[in-house]
């Protein structure tokens, strides 16, 4: 069953958006504020660049977002961020060429609830920030949850105006890990964002007799389907969700490395390199939202 237990749940306080000002991270900030604002949570941005050529003005601005949002009158004071909108940002610059060292050292000091990133795929290898492909220097982050958006994606948050579309979420679903935290995650989110309408397909990567028995939360508008099909499990996830047309997929992790632990040449780097949309990864234990 479905915990009402609030403890058993992470509250997303502290959203964390590193950013190397490219068109994919902007993507990404826009999910990371849209986050930020449902939640009532602190957001922090990080840019670490090598030359002193970086400067605050070339953050995403948080006011002129929410501006052309709509959520703030034009020419709001620097204050409306905190007052109107009950959020406090944070943006950091730090000099270095290796920005995984970079965030994963702001990371120790301010650790954060939510990690909202883009990814990039080069040579056939998953690469965040334009950096080394990811992997172990990372795995170090443990126990965040991250939304990974893709490069070239323009995920379910508008850059433009703010506006969500959110309609097919995919969830795959195992008997290890759990897939409870990811459906729970689906629920929180489609109830956060305010979601009318939509679908939720459990996916199981093997014989329809072997899909776990899992519990659905009933959602006014939302549908729930089980599908079940055998073959490579990354393969059955990017078919399932080009055919659902899914702007979401929500998958839960297991392992002592929590955050990116799957993100080593396995399913959730497999699924990430031709994923259509956006790439949840949650360590299993967490909520999203």
């Amino acid at each position: 069953m479905i915990s009402d237990n609030p403890m058993d749940y992470v509250k997303v306080e502290s959203i964390f958006h590193p950013s190397d000002f490219s068109k994919a991270s902007h993507v990404a900030f826009a999910h990371a504020l849209k986050m930020a604002l449902v939640a009532k949570a602190k957001l922090s941005m990080l840019h670490a660049a090598s030359t002193s050529d970086a400067d605050w003005q070339d953050f995403p601005g948080v006011r002129d977002t929410l501006e052309r949002w709509g959520l703030l009158p034009k020419n709001s004071p620097s204050t409306a961020v905190v007052d109107m909108m009950g959020i406090e940002v944070s943006k950091v610059l730090s000099k270095g060429r290796d920005p995984v060292k970079a965030c994963l050292a702001y990371l120790e000091k301010n650790p954060a609830d939510l990690i909202v990133l883009a990814v990039h795929v080069r040579n056939g290898r998953t690469q965040w920030l334009g950096a080394k492909p990811v992997g172990e220097p990372l795995v170090k982050a443990a126990g965040q949850m991250t939304l990974f958006i893709p490069h070239g994606v323009k995920g379910f948050v508008s850059v433009q105006d703010g506006s969500v579309r959110l309609k097919n979420i995919l969830i795959p679903v195992t008997d290890k890990p759990r897939p409870q935290p990811a459906i729970e995650a689906a629920r929180r989110l489609i109830r956060n964002l305010q979601v009318p309408l939509g679908t939720v397909t459990l996916l199981h990567a093997g014989p329809a007799a072997e899909m776990p028995a899992v519990p659905a939360p009933e959602i006014p508008g939302w549908t729930w389907n089980r599908v079940a099909r055998e073959g490579n499990p990354a393969d059955v996830i990017l078919r399932t969700a080009g055919e659902t047309a899914a702007d979401l997929i929500i998958m839960t992790t297991d392992g002592p490395d929590g955050f990116l632990d799957a993100l080593r040449g396995t399913t959730s780097e497999l699924v990430l390199r031709q994923a259509p949309c956006p790439v949840a990864n949650l360590p299993a234990g967490s909520m999203l939202g």
